[in-house]
């Protein structure tokens, strides 16, 4: 059974730096709780280019992740290559400018590989990307 995830934060900050924050993947691991961050595949005409992945380690768990979606100042999107037991990952970050700075909604879909542990990664990564997203909302 496919399983959502759905968060939303709030920045002061203008979508463009929002969305550079998102596209430099060294930047993550100093506004959100992931350990550490590696590029293992360069992306097409860029280092962080659509078809890059990047490889996030945090508490000795390995996520692969491949950038997807690339709309500047709009939508970033990566979608899970491997690391957690979860099929068809894929996460956008949609960016609406709103007065007085952006608008974050970060929103994922998945089925897990394992039966009956879909409710359990859905509440664990949901409280993980609260995280996530609000380390983002207050750096930008």
């Amino acid at each position: 059974m496919v399983q959502r995830i759905s968060v939303h934060a709030a920045t002061a900050a203008s979508a463009d730096a929002v969305y550079a924050l998102l596209r430099d993947g060294a930047s993550w691991p100093k506004w959100s709780p992931l350990g550490s961050f590696e590029l293992v595949r360069e992306g097409d005409g860029e280092p962080e280019g659509l078809g890059a992945i990047r490889l996030f380690k945090t508490n000795g768990v390995r996520s692969y992740e491949k950038i997807v979606t690339l709309e500047p100042g709009r939508r970033f999107g990566y979608a899970l290559e491997h690391g957690l037991p979860l099929r068809d990952y894929v996460a956008y970050v949609d960016l609406a400018p709103r007065a007085g700075g952006t608008d974050i909604h970060w929103h994922s879909t998945f089925t897990p590989k394992i039966p009956g542990t879909g409710w359990f990664y859905r509440w664990f990564l949901g409280s993980f990307i609260r995280r996530v997203a609000a380390g983002l909302a207050a750096t930008a």
